[in-house]
């Protein structure tokens, strides 16, 4: 080889060596941070409030209120952030006038003008937020001859349809199964919990192919499944109980092949789908058997465990990321309730909403999903008045609609973490400040910097040795975009 190819090829490797990996800058110096603010008490909701600068930091002190960010840690990759397209939801939206349909789809799925969502979650069968109970089988069809979707054709998918065009195709939807037929169950009843028969369990796997196919069929591509929604919980809606090692053996023998069988290994099998409490006995007795764990993609998780005793579990969390790292980590529902039109004003349910979600972000979620991305002015329709809230509200008397502040404080995170997005650190010096931070694939910056306390915090943000200084208003949540 001659001795300039030689040369040349040498500084190519050096450049390759130089040259930061994808999406990492070396020098923030000088960089500019611009801020979007939703604040309790001012007309702030998602509003640029203008930008401050890095510069030359000094040694921090103990006395001052830092939020440190470290771009070369990298963390789990972001899926994306939405909420859950229900019967309710696809009913109320169908009363709605063209033009609050209009304002509605562009508030959450464009990237511009709303907050992005790129996540979504549908019920198989009927759930609580459901006109009334149904299935897509006749009674005793055990051969599932006459499975049909029909039922959702008058507002669900089209609904889901509108969605996913909105988001420019983005939308990635996973389904959950409220409870199997009735005639499936112990106790003959799609309600008050029961549990499978088991000479029905092959019935009901293949029940799940027949969904996805049929989805698939009419444009709605699912991209993953749970196996079932709250299988701990007896409910006075539709529900149905599995022990783990009852969800173990049916995702081993009949759940998991029966995808694979089907074409179907690139659906994502989620497991639990359940609260943190019993997140890691879940998730380690079905993902210590090798024979299960293969048909697993991740596990998923409420928050619904905070009604006991007022806490959320997030210790339990990160244990089952720390023992599970191959696994993915899904917050699969969450919604505040009950409903009572008065409270829509009441700034304690986004900050609910943003506490969860900085630590479910910290603790290695990949995926958020909210309940209900609508509702009506009564927080249903729900066949047993088990009402909630969802971020948007439409009073289908006036068809207006209101956007509560559970809207801003999850767009605060879904208009700016975009799919694909590294978690990266971000540490607080200062108790009363939550953080989390991410790269996007762009390489930007995104820290944001949630504030639940009554008053008005000074902080410096410290990024590779460089600092900007700025405030956190009290009882608000900010993002910094580091351009």
């Amino acid at each position: 080889m001659k001795i300039k190819n030689i040369l040349q090829l040498f500084a190519v490797s050096l450049m390759a060596l130089a040259t930061p990996a994808w999406g990492q800058s070396t020098n923030y110096s000088g960089k500019k941070i611009e801020i979007y603010t939703t604040a309790k008490n001012t007309d702030l909701k998602l509003t640029d409030v203008g930008s401050i600068q890095l510069k030359p930091s000094y040694q921090p002190l103990e006395r001052e209120s830092w939020i440190f960010v470290d771009p070369t840690k990298k963390f789990q990759t972001i899926i994306g952030i939405g909420g859950a397209l229900t019967d309710a939801s696809a009913e109320t939206f169908a009363q709605l006038p063209n033009k609050q349909q209009e304002e509605f789809l562009t508030a959450y799925y464009s990237t511009k003008k709303g907050i992005g969502y790129t996540f979504g979650r549908t019920n198989i069968n009927s759930c609580d937020f459901s006109s009334d109970s149904y299935t897509y089988v006749a009674r005793n069809d055990s051969s599932l001859k006459t499975f049909s979707v029909a039922h959702d054709l008058k507002y669900k998918i089209p609904f889901i349809k509108d969605a996913m065009a909105a988001s420019g195709g983005q939308l990635k939807i996973f389904a959950s199964p409220w409870s199997p037929p009735a005639w499936m169950k112990t106790n003959d009843d799609m309600l008050h919990g029961g549990k499978l028969l088991p000479k029905y369990r092959q019935s009901w796997a293949n029940y799940y192919v027949k969904f996805v196919k049929a989805y698939a069929a009419q444009g709605v591509p699912v991209w993953g499944l749970t196996v079932q929604n709250e299988p701990m919980a007896k409910q006075i809606w539709e529900s149905c109980i599995y022990t783990a090692d009852e969800e173990r053996d049916f995702v081993k023998n009949y759940l998991g092949p029966t995808l694979v069988k089907d074409g179907l290994c690139n659906v994502k099998l989620i497991v639990w789908d359940h609260n943190r409490d019993l997140l890691y006995q879940r998730a380690s007795t079905i993902l210590n058997d090798p024979e299960a764990a293969k048909y697993v993609w991740g596990v998923g998780y409420h928050w619904y465990e905070y009604l006991k005793n007022g806490v959320m579990m997030f210790n339990n969390e990160q244990r089952v990321h720390e023992a599970y790292p191959d696994k993915h980590l899904v917050f699969t529902e969450g919604c505040e309730g009950p409903f009572n039109y008065s409270r829509l004003n009441d700034w304690g349910l986004g900050e609910f909403y943003g506490r969860s979600m900085v630590h479910d972000f910290n603790d290695g979620t990949e995926a958020w999903t909210d309940w209900n991305v609508l509702l009506n002015e009564e927080g249903g329709p729900n066949h047993v008045k088990n009402y909630c809230f969802a971020p948007i509200i439409a009073n289908t008397k006036t068809g207006q609609l209101i956007f509560t502040n559970i809207y801003y404080y999850i767009g605060q995170f879904s208009k700016f973490v975009r799919p694909g997005a590294k978690r990266i650190i971000s540490s607080s010096s200062d108790s009363k400040l939550l953080t989390t931070a991410f790269m996007n694939t762009d390489g930007k910056l995104v820290i944001i910097v949630m504030n639940p306390t009554e008053q008005k915090i000074n902080y410096h943000v410290w990024i590779a040795g460089e600092v900007a200084t700025t405030a956190s208003l009290p009882h608000s949540i900010s993002t910094l975009i580091v351009q």
